[in-house]
């Protein structure tokens, strides 16, 4: 190799080009696990906290397959923070990325828990049958597993909204119609995230629509000098 010649520029380079793709990808493949798991969760598990555990007679299966998809998910959403704070690069504000980065990573921890506590209940009552739905710890787990997820990591996920939503207006990496539409929904999401089960869903649906804008405003870009050079 010549003097002064180097191949690093050309592999940063490289790694620019492909990290809004790698976000979106990683955000969509985030949205649609999300999205299969709550959904098989609220049609096999009551909304009653309290209730007596009789789908783990009839339903433990499926939910046991929406537990499944959840570590996926959260690594599918780890990837998605971290390729876009590479994307943000030095426009990134210290203060909206540190919220950005710690709102992500504590839901992502609750998410878990949330998970292992309920895939807890279903080994033990595959172990002991006629005894955990009646027992106090089928209840407090019961009741821990929903609590975390209905009300503190659905907060912690219109915070995440609410920064990434911000960020997104300062430094113009989707179209701001979806920021705006992120605020409202992270509002729905912090006070009245109790009101159905059902509410949390629009997580998972904004990151689809943010992960969309950003991989067709990819490919756009990309497209364009290909263009130019065939004309």
């Amino acid at each position: 190799m010549p003097p002064g010649v180097t191949t690093q520029p050309a592999s940063l380079t490289g790694a620019h080009l492909r990290t809004p793709q790698a976000a979106a990808v990683a955000g969509i493949v985030f949205s649609i696990l999300m999205m299969s798991a709550l959904v098989l969760l609220r049609l096999s598990v009551p909304d009653n906290p309290l209730e007596p555990g009789a789908w783990l007679g009839t339903d433990s299966n499926r939910v046991a397959i929406a537990l499944n998809l959840v570590p996926f998910a959260g690594i599918a959403f780890l990837w998605f923070i971290g390729v876009l704070r590479a994307r943000l690069g030095e426009r990134e504000d210290r203060f909206f990325a540190t919220v950005f980065l710690g709102s992500g990573l504590l839901f992502l921890a609750m998410l878990f828990v949330a998970a292992g506590t309920a895939g807890a209940v279903i080994m033990a009552y595959s172990a002991h049958a006629e005894a955990i739905p009646q027992s106090a710890t089928f209840s407090l787990a019961r009741a821990l597993s929903y609590g975390i997820m209905n009300v503190y990591a659905v907060k912690v996920a219109g915070v995440f909204m609410i920064t990434t939503s911000t960020i997104v207006i300062y430094t113009a990496i989707a179209a701001r119609w979806i920021a705006y539409l992120g605020y409202a929904l992270a509002v729905l999401l912090i006070f009245g995230g109790a009101l159905t089960d059902w509410t949390f869903i629009v997580f998972p649906l904004w990151i689809l629509l943010l992960s969309g804008d950003i991989l067709i405003d990819d490919l756009r870009r990309t497209a364009t000098p290909e263009a130019s050079e065939r004309s």
